[in-house]
């Protein structure tokens, strides 16, 4: 039977259901529960047992060192799912081979076979609102997706959190921990320790974790679930002995060099496509596990790495005889670590910015590191797909912006473009930040 005839309208399926990535306050043991996700994949055959999988949590880095995962995995010959969350620009970001985007027609067959199988279904006892979340059904559909395709591996990022994140119904051959940072604080707590507790829960027993560089409340709740869990615990503060990363001009364009001596001896050198230092150590991070899983071929693995890119990272286009960065910054450290990147790259002329952020985020710091090396910033909705309050955070940075510096408020991102290439001078260039939804509401009109 076929539900389906569009992928617009597999999505629209899912969306139909209650989208909490779309809410904030909505996380509970009641709405976010593993035994949901146990009853539903139950239903569907348990399609996440047909392949091995790598699952990786973090507040920053964990989409860019999944997708420099998958491609070293895939470089190896392994036919390898990746999903993420959010999407930038279109939905089948989320659901991919490696990063390329899968053909239409297995995405509206897996579609289908997701809506069959749960046809008639409901949750048995007390497991939380009746109804099943779009990132349940989102999951669920990656899972069978990547059974449909044969793949090998799958590379799974967790979407909020980890202990009670729809992904967690995995037992991966490894566990990876992303940088920890103050986010989401009303939902995942208000210290790095809280967070970090939430993050650990993905740690399985006798499975091992591979973890990057962390502020010291982090590391010590994360070595203390893997001594509970028997997990060897793998940080990249004591697995590499030497750490170098700076930018560089290579053929016309900007690379992020990257040198990583591992403590065991091994060293690797890269020219990576991704920009920034946090990228440096995202790719140390990714060797780190793939040699230790023993699925790493420095010669293919390290060319598929440097030739790995996604959407809001650090990207940029030409565009009217300037250069506008994207990049989704949406933590006070990204963008301190944003703007290293950029005052490296422009030491004379920043340009201008728009900065549009959702709710729930760390407005205050976020506000004055924009402050702090920008002069002429443009206020804007980031989308809509999340709720935000534009004029709110205008007010904020003017609060806090000197009287010297020009604060816009463009609600609209097509208004706030406009705005902002009129604030630049011949050459200067343009930075989107704040949200991956804000960069992606820019770059769709570009």
């Amino acid at each position: 039977m076929a539900f389906f005839n569009t992928f617009d309208q597999v999505i629209a399926f899912m969306e139909s259901y209650m989208n909490l990535e779309r809410r904030t306050g909505d996380y509970s043991v009641r709405t976010y529960r593993i035994d949901r996700m146990t009853s539903i994949l139950k239903a569907l055959g348990n399609p996440q047992c047909a392949y091995k999988t790598i699952h990786v949590a973090g507040s920053k880095g964990k989409g860019s060192t999944a997708t420099l995962m998958a491609k070293g995995i895939e470089a190896l010959g392994f036919k390898t799912g990746l999903y993420l969350s959010p999407h930038v620009n279109d939905y089948r970001e989320r659901f991919s081979l490696a990063g390329r985007f899968v053909d239409d027609a297995d995405l509206i067959a897996t579609g289908n076979a997701l809506a069959q199988g749960l046809e008639g279904f409901s949750f048995e006892g007390q497991m939380g609102c009746d109804c099943i979340t779009t990132f349940e059904l989102y999951t669920s559909f990656a899972f069978l997706l990547f059974k449909r395709l044969g793949c090998d591996w799958a590379v799974i990022e967790t979407g909020l959190g980890g202990r009670l994140d729809a992904t967690n119904i995995l037992l991966p051959q490894a566990s990876v921990l992303t940088p920890i940072e103050l986010e989401h604080t009303e939902i995942l707590g208000h210290t790095i320790a809280l967070i970090a507790g939430e993050k650990a829960k993905i740690i399985k027993p006798h499975v091992p974790c591979f973890i990057a560089y962390q502020k010291q409340e982090a590391r010590e709740v994360f070595a203390q679930e893997a001594k509970v869990q028997s997990s060897k615990a793998h940080f990249l503060d004591t697995e590499v002995a030497a750490f170098e990363a700076s930018l560089d001009r290579k053929d016309g364009r900007v690379v992020q060099k990257a040198h990583v001596k591992y403590s065991d001896g091994y060293e690797v050198d890269a020219s990576l496509s991704m920009l920034g230092k946090v990228q440096a150590q995202n790719f140390a991070l990714a060797v780190l596990t793939l040699r230790s899983l023993g699925i790493w071929d420095e010669k293919a693995g390290l060319l598929a790495m440097e030739q790995a890119s996604m959407p809001a990272r650090l990207s940029t286009v030409s565009y009217k005889g300037h250069d506008i960065w994207f990049d989704g910054a949406h933590t006070a450290v990204s963008m301190a670590n944003l703007a290293d990147f950029y005052k490296e790259l422009y030491p004379h002329h920043r340009g201008a910015v728009i900065f549009g952020s959702v709710a729930g985020k760390d407005h205050e710091h976020m506000a004055e590191s924009i402050v702090a090396d920008f002069d002429r910033i443009v206020v804007a909705r980031p989308g809509t797909f999340k709720k935000s309050d534009p004029e709110q955070l205008y007010y904020l940075v003017k609060s806090k912006a000197r009287k010297s510096t020009k604060v816009f408020l463009e609600i609209e991102p097509r208004q706030a473009l406009d705005r902002a290439l009129s604030l630049l001078e011949e050459g200067e260039p343009l930075l989107v930040t704040g949200s991956f939804y804000m960069a992606g509401a820019i770059e769709a009109i570009l």
